[in-house]
Order: structure tokens, then C-alpha cells, then sequence
């Protein structure tokens, strides 16, 4: 009996198929920016003025390893240095920014 007459012709058994429209990736870059944002700012409140750039520092460490863990986590390797790139890039340029708000604010007086 021949394979085709059993039915066995085109059946892969459990080989899984590759996705034709692979998640998106920006929601896992974007996640990183908002947490860099958050941080940022409870930073800027809750630590004195001395303290905040060692602070921001190790926020922005803790962005990183994050974008390392959510980029693992999508289990895409096409481009993952570009979504790394843009995760840190993008935390380290909200704390920036957030970390120059705080630094102008603290020599307005009021």
C-alpha cells in the first residue's frame, strides 16, 4: 500500500508552521520607555537632590536588563540588536530628559 493511498502524503505529524504575521515588537520597546519614565519621575520625588544621578543610574541598568528580558521573552531573533538598541536608547534619552526637568527645576527658586 502506497503512502499516498494511506493518507500520508503532505501530513508533517506535529511540525509547527512559521508564522506568517509575527507579533509586533514595538509594544515591548515602548514598555521600556514607560517604565524608564516611571522611574524617572518617582525618582525625581522621592530621592534628595544629592542622590538622584546615582539614581537615575541604576534606573537606567534596570531598563536594561528589562529590554533584555522582554526581548527574550518574544522569542524573535530577526533584528533583536535594533530592539535593544532602541529600548536603551530610547529609556536613556526619557531620563535624560526627566533628569533635566528635575535639574531645572531644583535652580528656579520657589
Amino acid at each position: 500500500m502506497s503512502r499516498a493511498s494511506r493518507g500520508l502524503v503532505g501530513d508533517d505529524g506535529d511540525m509547527s508552521t512559521p508564522d506568517l504575521a509575527p507579533r509586533r515588537t514595538y509594544g515591548g520597546v515602548v514598555a521600556v520607555w514607560v517604565l524608564a519614565a516611571l522611574a524617572g519621575i518617582a525618582i525625581g520625588i522621592l530621592v534628595p537632590s544629592p542622590w538622584r544621578a546615582q539614581w537615575i543610574t541604576v534606573a537606567l541598568g534596570g531598563c536594561v536588563i528589562v529590554a533584555f528580558a522582554v526581548q527574550l521573552w518574544y522569542g524573535r531573533s530577526q533584528a533583536f540588536i535594533q530592539r535593544m538598541a532602541a529600548s536603551v536608547l530610547g529609556a536613556l534619552i526619557v531620563l535624560g530628559l526627566i533628569t533635566a526637568g528635575f535639574g531645572l527645576a531644583s535652580i528656579v527658586p520657589g
